[in-house]
């Protein structure tokens, strides 16, 4: 299942921008739900994805995570996402090992994919799924480097330029514009999707992903 395909299909009239990240369970049940409104269609759908970074106000400068670090979310927040997250499970018939993913750091993850984009876009939507489905599928961490050089080589990568791109301070550099880009235009979380000036926000029901893309405005998200 390739749910947030950039690579090369063709351009269409119609488009959605996705801004999404790993650690997100709603960005997993959000780009389901894409998925599932994509085979709806009889056109292609051009889907642009853009990294986002949740875990910036709790990450270290050691790069670790700071498990204590107030982000503004207590325990009744966790409880009634948790119960969002059950919600949705049903409502899209998915299956999640976990509900909740909070010691999970996505950076080197979002490092990997946004290089695997820009440098082998056909088989970006097969590392992208891979690493949505090691985390909310498998439970695996996708923190771990060895874990994203293991799903590399499973969607045949070279796992030695995977490797390097986590490394990498200039790649890292890199995304930490995408991110401050994604503030700009006014993401403050994810997922949130936006075609032709409209925006919806959450993991949305298909027919929502619908009416943003195919309506006519008024029953669009803003």
């Amino acid at each position: 299942m390739a749910d947030a395909d950039t690579g090369p299909t063709p351009e269409t009239g119609d488009r959605i921008e996705i801004y999404a990240d790993y650690v997100c369970p709603f960005c997993f049940l959000g780009t389901r739900s894409l998925e599932q409104y994509r085979e709806q269609r009889d056109e292609p759908l051009t889907v642009e994805w853009h990294p986002f970074d949740l875990r910036s106000g709790k990450r270290n400068p050691d790069g670790s995570i700071d498990r204590d670090a107030d982000d503004g979310k207590d325990e009744q927040y966790y409880d009634q996402a948790k119960q969002n997250v059950r919600r949705l499970q049903e409502e899209y018939g998915v299956e999640m090992a976990q509900e909740m993913a909070s010691d999970v750091d996505s950076i080197d993850a979002q490092a990997a994919s946004w290089y695997v984009k820009q440098e082998y876009p056909e088989q970006w939507a097969a590392f992208d799924e891979a690493i949505y489905t090691a985390l909310w599928k498998d439970g695996r961490d996708i923190g771990d480097v060895d874990v994203l050089a293991d799903l590399a080589a499973n969607v045949d990568l070279p796992v030695d330029e995977i490797r390097d791109a986590v490394a990498d301070d200039g790649l890292r550099s890199e995304l930490e514009t995408r991110f401050a880009e994604a503030q700009g235009r006014g993401v403050t979380g994810v997922p949130t999707f936006l075609s032709d000036g409209h925006v919806a926000r959450g993991a949305v029901p298909p027919e929502h992903l619908e009416r943003l893309v195919e309506g006519d405005g008024a029953g669009r998200g803003r």
